[in-house]
């Protein structure tokens, strides 16, 4: 494994993936933010929650570029195809496994079943996080091929 190498494609892979998800919120696209989600799991303030979970994204895509990269030493061969595929299942694991778990995992997202409280809860994301726009799914889906597409075409095994 080329450390170095690895690090710089998760680096960049993590802040194309996180313009692509700002990029679609500001356009409308989404309601859906993975840096607020993640730094309200931290802290209650969302000013700060915000930038708490710029950084643990950023912390997350480095652990998932070097998932990514354990696959392609594994399979022997990098190439930007192949971490578009990487890409796909990582985003079909982000909608049927992760966001279904969310409410159950997140100190301040709302169950499905919620009724109203004295907290201020977040919304949960639904199924498919359909919640937070239709187009969200497939803001995931893109934003996670193209993070793949960035690992695979940075990293080098040597």
């Amino acid at each position: 494994m080329n450390w170095s190498s690895s690090l710089l494609a998760g680096f960049v892979g993590t802040l194309v993936l996180t313009s692509l998800e700002a990029g679609a919120q500001q356009m409308h696209l989404t309601r859906m933010s993975i840096p607020y989600l993640l730094g309200t799991a931290f802290t209650p303030n969302r000013d700060r929650a915000k930038v708490a979970g710029f950084f643990v994204h950023l912390i997350n895509g480095q652990l998932f570029a070097l998932l990514y990269v354990a696959i392609f030493d594994a399979l022997g061969e990098v190439s930007i195809l192949r971490g578009a595929m990487i890409g796909l299942g990582h985003a079909a694991v982000v909608l049927l496994v992760v966001v279904p778990l969310l409410p159950a995992m997140h100190p301040r997202i709302a169950t499905l079943e919620q009724g109203p409280t004295d907290m201020r809860l977040i919304e949960p994301p639904g199924p498919l996080a359909l919640h937070y726009g239709l187009t969200t799914p497939v803001m995931i889906v893109v934003a996670h091929v193209i993070f793949g597409m960035v690992i695979g075409w940075l990293y080098h095994f040597r």
